[in-house]
């Protein structure tokens, strides 16, 4: 039997135990993963804050977008269905700066980042969303609820702009926990004396000269960020709905405005039921900036590093908590790893056909096993249920390893293939893993016709010559590994 799943919510500013707010499966909007017995028959709906599309991914977009993955994949899990909306930001003014610099159409530069973020977020094991919206795809829509808001005092016309008055949504400040005067100084907006409020956010802005703009009835302009989510999320999972995710930066002014203009237009006492942030990111103690020289983005990263071991670092520190990114981490995820793939190489004896298909189609096997591989993964289960402690599930999954280590048996391997899935790992044949990511200065070519002739030498019983073949290429990092199907090769680490 599942068990229930925990979550810290930042509303409430505490753990809660999740209950989801349908009750059944919305066959209409989703497209419907074959039901289990097993799973609680109920749709989950998230909505999780993507990317503003105007330069590569960077490290912390990369933390917020695999802490959120995991969720989504435990959800799918527990649960018969799951609609998770993910958006892009098309239209901002780092968008429009980067068009003049560039000097092309502001869309090209929204369309080649989305590829690139896409691109490197399929790298890191990051699941596609059920539904990927553009915010420039949802125009018609932020203006109808503008116009709702106009219409129900919560929103006033001036100097061409809309703006949300904050003094007329009675819980505004709610989720951010900041009373009015935290609000206004870490709001940094700016000054205009067409505001009745300094904390008043814009939802409609006048374009000019080179900025892009639509005809709306307020003159042409443009949305602000903040009613882009309202509308996306609104149309795909209606009023109210179970998750609403972001980074912790997100939580004010974004998420704020957010909710306080979705519950204004929709008349609802709450736009999302439970909401997710996870933590900041730092580099070796300090904040990542361009300035200090330690800004990363992913694909800089997954150039020097497997994806798998990104993957590792960034979920090995609890997603609520601040991480700290070093390089020792980075080393000590590609240990592990390497620990793990070397011992599940013991599956039937290192021959990687059972273990292939067990990885490559994965859900034929887990289902018809799914009953014990709880029973198996039952800690790793417990961890990632309480508020998705990764670093506490990790540990279960080593320990579990460690066990197969011992005694080896498909329904084990079986089980730790799920559980590194639902982590976004482990989707490596063993042995390919070692080979896949071998950073050594020698290619797979050469290191294949050494084998060789290695194997010639022994068949020859040179075995003087097939262990200075040995030696060779482990003094290049590579290490043998001999066993009844042949002879294999991995990393030394």
């Amino acid at each position: 039997m599942l068990m229930n799943l925990v979550l810290y919510n930042s509303l409430s500013r505490k753990k809660e135990i999740f209950v989801p707010k349908e009750p059944q499966i919305d066959s209409q909007k989703a497209e419907i993963e074959q039901y289990d017995n097993w799973k609680k028959p109920y749709c989950i709906k998230m909505y999780v804050c993507g990317p503003t599309v105007y330069d590569f991914a960077h490290l912390g977009n990369a933390r917020a977008m695999v802490a959120f993955d995991v969720l989504y994949r435990l959800l799918r899990h527990m649960y018969a269905s799951v609609i998770y909306v993910r958006n892009i930001t098309d239209i901002d003014d780092k968008i429009y700066t980067a068009s003049l610099e560039k000097q092309c159409h502001f869309s090209e530069i929204a369309r080649k980042f989305e590829i690139e973020f896409l691109h490197d977020m399929h790298k890191l094991n990051v699941y596609d969303p059920t539904y990927s919206p553009r915010a420039t795809e949802f125009i018609d829509q932020m203006m109808t609820m503008i116009a709702r808001l106009i219409n129900k005092g919560f929103a006033y016309e001036a100097n061409g702009h809309v703006l949300f008055e904050v003094s007329k949504y009675s819980e505004y400040g709610k989720l951010s926990s900041k009373t009015p005067e935290e609000l206004l100084a870490g709001a940094r907006v700016e000054v205009a004396t067409y505001k009745k409020n300094p904390c008043d956010f814009v939802l409609w802005k006048p374009s000019h000269d080179n900025v892009p703009g639509w005809d709306s009835p307020w003159g042409y302009g443009r949305p602000g960020w903040h009613i882009e989510c309202s509308a996306m999320s609104y149309f795909y999972l209606g009023d109210v709905f179970d998750i609403h995710a972001g980074g912790i930066d997100l939580i004010f002014p974004h998420h704020e405005n957010e909710r306080a203009q979705s519950c204004g237009a929709l008349g609802v006492s709450e736009m999302a039921r439970f909401w997710l942030h996870n933590g900041h990111l730092m580099i070796n103690g300090k904040k990542m900036s361009k300035s200090l020289g330690n800004f990363f983005t992913v694909r800089e990263l997954l150039e020097k590093y497997p994806a798998e071991v990104i993957r590792l670092t960034l979920i090995s520190t609890h997603y609520r908590q601040p991480l700290d990114w070093t390089y020792q981490l980075l080393i000590m995820a590609q240990q592990l790893l390497n620990k793990w793939y070397r011992i599940l190489c013991k599956q039937c004896d290192g021959d990687d056909s059972i273990s292939k298909d067990i990885i490559e189609n994965p859900k034929n096997v887990f289902d018809a096993n799914i009953d014990r591989i709880q029973e198996l993964g039952h800690d790793f289960f417990a961890a990632l249920c309480d508020d998705m402690n990764t670093p506490i599930a990790i540990q279960c999954l080593n320990q579990m390893i460690q066990e197969y280590d011992k005694t080896p048996s498909k329904e084990l391997f079986v089980a730790i293939c799920y559980c590194g899935h639902i982590l976004g790992i482990l989707f490596y044949v063993p042995h390919q893993w070692f080979q896949s990511n071998t950073k050594s200065d020698l290619d797979e070519v050469f290191i294949n016709a050494k084998i060789d002739e290695r194997a010639q030498a022994k068949r020859n019983k040179n075995f003087a010559l097939s262990d200075k073949i040995r030696d060779e290429l482990f003094e290049h990092g590579i290490v043998l590994e001999d066993s009844a199907q042949g002879t294999s090769w991995r990393r030394n680490g």
